[in-house]
């Protein structure tokens, strides 16, 4: 009999996956919000990564009710794994799926998680959660799973039915048949991994690579620029090296890069290691937004009237969580700067609801700015010719930018800084 699959949570993660799951079995998709379940219904979904044309087609049955999930015998766990205000990982969300799950699953279920955690949280913390309320016992009467998601928010390239599926389990029964529902999903590219633990690990590693990568060209940035050297005109020299790697500095913000390292480095300070590397990187890119505006305050030389273009973490999404352009944002503010900003690509709304800004709606002609701030490469932004900067910005007006936008062709009749 065909496996008839829920996926719990219905963000970046799950709803894609469970889209593409629908193309080949029943699929059931749960999330406590009703405003997401009730967009999703009407075929809108605000994160941009499913077309409206392609949800209304899907035969996905979506539900703030959990027991929509009655009769399911594979759940698959898409919520987010945060940090709280100190830095230390929030298992909240985790914790109320898996007790929400311990009323529905039977014999014979299997749970996989895919929200990023440490080493040991799928059979550690979920698992006695779910055999408390159940009744049941891991291994013997229901199965634990893990996949870690590799969603990149905005990438309409490396989609969830084109990238390699890593996949584990509690025994190699479960592991192989978790390696056929999702290899239905992706023409078999599975990968199937020697333990949950090792999974769970080789996705915390992933992103802590990353954020370590970004921590280092975010120093030599900074410190190439006191000697008057752009770190783009360096990279264009040091790429040339066959195995150099092709990082670049920015505000590492969102859902993973700048969340997942405290993840692992919560798990080994619980081992009694302390974490260098980690939370060195984790410190000079928490740092970077307060050195750009010392950058930018000392180049401007008084405060200005300043327009920062982007909000969201990074270009072309509408997401809003753990942006760090707010910091930069309210670093200028603290350095005496009047500060505007405007977004492309993020909802207004959101942006009031969760920061208490008023983004500029619209870029008319009015020249009042003293300078602006290309914080995010949004489509639209990379687009800017001299008359447009002219629409906004006063002459010889200062011109930040950080993302290297307009590098290859910076605007004339004003004062072009790039990091």
């Amino acid at each position: 009999m065909e496996s008839k699959i829920a996926v719990i949570g219905l963000g970046y993660v799950g709803l894609p996956l469970a889209v593409a799951l629908a193309k080949s079995y029943v699929v059931v998709g749960y999330d406590i919000s009703e405003h997401r379940v009730r967009e999703i219904k009407e075929g809108y979904d605000r994160t941009n990564e499913i077309e409206e044309t392609v949800l209304k087609k899907s035969s996905l049955q979506v539900s703030t009710d959990a027991n929509s999930m009655l009769g399911c015998d594979v759940f698959i766990v898409t919520v987010p794994t945060p940090v709280d205000a100190s830095n230390t990982p929030d298992l909240e969300p985790l914790r109320r799926a898996s007790a929400a799950l311990g009323e529905i699953i039977t014999k014979g279920c299997v749970v996989v998680y895919e929200s990023t955690v440490y080493p040991g949280v799928t059979e550690d913390f979920c698992g006695p959660i779910l055999e408390k309320i159940s009744g049941l016992k891991a291994g013997v009467d229901f199965y634990l799973g893990y996949s870690p998601e590799r969603i990149n928010p905005g990438d309409k390239v490396h989609t969830v039915e084109k990238i390699t599926k890593v996949v584990a389990a509690q025994t190699p029964d479960i592991a192989q048949k978790i390696a056929q529902i999702y290899g239905k999903m992706n023409n078999n590219n599975i990968f199937i991994a020697k333990t949950i633990k090792a999974a769970e690990a080789a996705k915390v590693i992933e992103n802590t690579q990353r954020d370590i990568n970004i921590a280092f060209m975010n120093e030599i940035s900074l410190i190439f620029s006191k000697m008057n050297i752009s770190i783009y005109d360096v990279l264009d020299a040091a790429s040339t090296k066959w195995n150099f790697l092709k990082f670049s500095p920015g505000l590492v913000g969102g859902h993973c890069i700048g969340v997942d390292p405290y993840y692992l480095a919560q798990a080994s300070k619980s081992l009694g290691h302390d974490p260098q590397m980690i939370l060195a990187g984790r410190s000079i890119n928490e740092s970077m937004a307060n050195e750009l505006a010392d950058l930018m305050t000392q180049r401007a030389g008084r405060p200005l009237r300043l327009l920062v273009l982007g909000l969201t973490f990074k270009e072309n999404v509408p997401d809003l969580r753990n942006t760090k352009v707010v910091d930069l944002v309210e670093a200028l503010k603290k350095r005496g700067h009047q500060v505007d900003v405007h977004d492309a690509c993020a909802d207004p709304k959101e942006a009031s609801q969760f920061f208490n800004y008023n983004l500029v709606p619209v870029l008319t002609v009015d020249n009042h700015y003293d300078g602006v701030v290309g914080a995010v490469p949004h489509d639209l932004y990379c687009q800017f010719t001299s008359a447009d900067f002219g629409r906004f910005l006063k002459p010889q007006g200062q011109v930040f930018d950080l993302k290297a936008i307009w590098r290859k062709s910076p605007p004339s009749g004003f004062n072009y800084w790039i990091l």
